[in-house]
């Protein structure tokens, strides 16, 4: 491998996200238990979040919209005020949680700052995602914060350019084979999965991959056993 940059998704990759989405999604069919089972609550709730993608993106403020409407369906327009002031205050929850980061995150990170350019690639609404960031303390290991609206070929292809390398000088570290795994594959770099114990439904593939390119490992600092051998390039200064 000829690296130069490595990248990593943020959510549930370097800290916990995925979680807080289901426990809250639980909060929200337990709200709704007058109207509908649990199941069918779900999996409106689902449906309302894939169809709304598109206008809203990802994160935690379109999953509040995204709530309040289904809401409404599955009420049949019945629910009080006092329920979507109740659904607003479970994002305001979401958007206030301190950030949990994942094992060896830290230690993986300050292993390959001297090594290679680090990026943070990863999808959702600015805001948030720059707060968690934030919060997280790790802001100061990276060279470069990518927040995609998407995460496709296109999309990392515009990011490659952006740091001015090759495609096969980017690595992508992640926990979806859908997003962090399979684009970077297609465009001709790098990709190693990290999964983790949850996964958003949306982001769920049913394939078995192999290529030359791509790697799966058990837990992050695995990543550090193939990139940091003998003759690892020292940070340069091209790029932004």
């Amino acid at each position: 491998m000829n690296l130069k940059v490595i990248a990593f998704d943020a959510d549930d990759t370097l800290w916990v996200n995925e979680p807080y989405f289901q426990a809250t999604e639980e909060r929200f069919c337990s709200l709704l238990e007058n109207f509908s089972p649990q199941h069918t609550i779900s999996k409106e709730l689902f449906k309302v979040e894939v169809d709304n993608l598109p206008l809203y993106g990802y994160g935690i403020k379109g999953y509040i919209l995204s709530m309040i409407e289904a809401a409404l369906s599955i009420s049949e327009k019945n629910i009080s005020v006092d329920v979507v002031e109740t659904i607003l205050q479970y994002g305001k929850d979401m958007l206030n949680q301190p950030i949990e980061l994942l094992n060896e995150v830290e230690h993986v990170l300050s292993s390959l700052k001297d090594h290679y350019r680090l990026v943070v690639a990863t999808k959702g609404d600015l805001l948030d995602q720059e707060r968690k960031l934030k919060k997280s303390g790790l802001a100061h290991y990276f060279h470069h914060i990518e927040i995609m609206s998407d995460k496709k070929e296109d999309d990392y292809i515009k990011l490659i350019k952006h740091l001015d390398i090759n495609p096969d000088e980017f690595m992508m570290i992640g926990n979806s084979l859908k997003s962090d795994v399979m684009p970077v594959i297609n465009i001709g770099g790098h990709a190693v999965h990290v999964p983790y114990h949850t996964t958003w439904a949306h982001e769920h593939v049913e394939t078995v991959l192999t290529h030359e390119n791509f790697k799966h490992v058990h837990k992050i600092s695995e990543v550090l056993e193939f990139v940091l051998e003998s003759g690892s390039p020292k940070v340069g200064k091209s790029g932004s």
